[in-house]
C-alpha cells in the first residue's frame, strides 16, 4: 500500500494544477482567428472600387480638356503654351501616384496638345538621391509613365509621348534637406517635335 504522505501529496499536486489550469484560462480570451482571404478580398474591393473613381474622375477631365482644348490648329506654339507644357509636375516620396496638384498640371497640359496634334514630347522621371541608383532609376520611369497614362486618358494619342528616367542623376536642386528632396521627385516636360 502507499503511504497516506505519497497519497496526500498526489492529491495536493493534482489539485495545485486544477486550480493553476483553471485561472489561466479565466483571465486570458480565447485566441480570435484572422480570415485572411476576406481581408484580401476587403481589399481587392477598396482598390477596385479606387480604380472606378479615378476612371470616373479622368473621364470627367477628359471631357473638360476636350471642351476647353477647341479646335485643331497648326499655329505656332505660343510662348505661354510652352511655358504650360515645360511646367513640372511633383511626387510624394516613394510614390509614382498622380497627386491632386500634378493632375490638375496635367490637365492644363492636355488642351495645348489637343490643339497641337502635330506636338509630340518627352516626360523624363526623376527620383530624390534616398535610394539606390536601380531603385530611383525604376522609380523615375514608373513617375513618367504614369504622367504619360494620365494624359492618354485625357485623349492624347499615346504615340505622341516619350518616356525616359534620369533617376537621382539630374536634380533640380543640390542638397540632403527634406526641401531639396521635394523639388527633386519630379517629372519634366520637353517638346521634342511640332512646337
Amino acid at each position: 500500500m502507499f503511504p497516506i504522505a505519497r497519497i496526500f501529496g498526489i492529491a495536493v499536486v493534482a489539485v495545485t494544477l486544477a486550480a493553476g489550469c483553471s485561472r489561466k484560462s479565466s483571465n486570458r480570451p480565447a485566441p480570435r482567428r484572422i480570415n485572411t482571404d476576406s481581408l484580401v478580398r476587403e481589399q481587392a474591393r477598396q482598390d477596385s472600387i479606387a480604380r472606378a473613381d479615378a476612371a470616373r474622375a479622368a473621364a470627367a477631365a477628359a471631357a473638360a480638356v476636350a471642351a476647353a482644348a477647341g479646335p485643331a490648329t497648326t499655329a505656332p506654339v505660343s510662348a505661354s503654351e510652352r511655358t504650360i507644357i515645360a511646367a513640372a509636375i511633383y511626387f510624394d516620396l516613394d510614390e509614382s501616384v498622380i497627386t491632386e496638384d500634378s493632375r490638375s498640371g496635367l490637365e492644363g497640359k492636355a488642351p495645348v496638345l489637343l490643339r497641337h496634334p502635330g506636338m509630340r514630347i518627352r516626360i523624363t522621371g526623376h527620383a530624390d538621391a534616398q535610394g539606390s541608383d536601380e531603385y530611383n532609376l525604376a522609380l523615375g520611369l514608373r513617375r513618367a509613365a504614369e504622367a504619360k497614362r494620365y494624359l492618354a486618358a485625357l485623349g492624347i494619342e499615346e504615340s505622341r509621348v516619350e518616356i525616359v528616367t534620369m533617376g537621382e542623376e539630374r536634380p533640380a536642386v543640390q542638397g540632403n534637406t527634406e526641401e531639396a528632396y521635394a523639388l527633386n521627385r519630379r517629372a519634366e516636360f520637353e517638346v521634342i517635335a511640332g512646337g
